[in-house]
């Protein structure tokens, strides 16, 4: 069965975020008021033949910590549909 699994990778929340701090600059630049806080992650999307999601997980869970996320920076969450 084909799986469709999301990774969600993002910094540690106690590292800063260059690119969140960017971000934010520019929305306040534009006059955007009410946000406090900017993070910038990558959303990844695999598409796995498996014979289970726990399985089509673990192939996530692989390739998330082998190549998809750097665990010194960023953490990453999986979803399997």
């Amino acid at each position: 069965m084909t799986y469709t699994v999301q990774i969600k990778v993002m910094p540690l929340k106690e590292l800063l975020d260059p690119q969140g701090k960017a971000v934010m600059g520019g929305l306040e630049n534009l006059g955007l008021s009410g946000v406090e806080d900017v993070r910038v992650g990558k959303n990844i999307t695999l598409r796995v033949n498996a014979d289970s999601p726990e399985k089509a997980k673990a192939v996530a869970e692989e390739a998330s910590k082998k190549l998809l996320s750097n665990q010194v920076m960023e953490y990453f969450e999986i979803t399997v549909n």
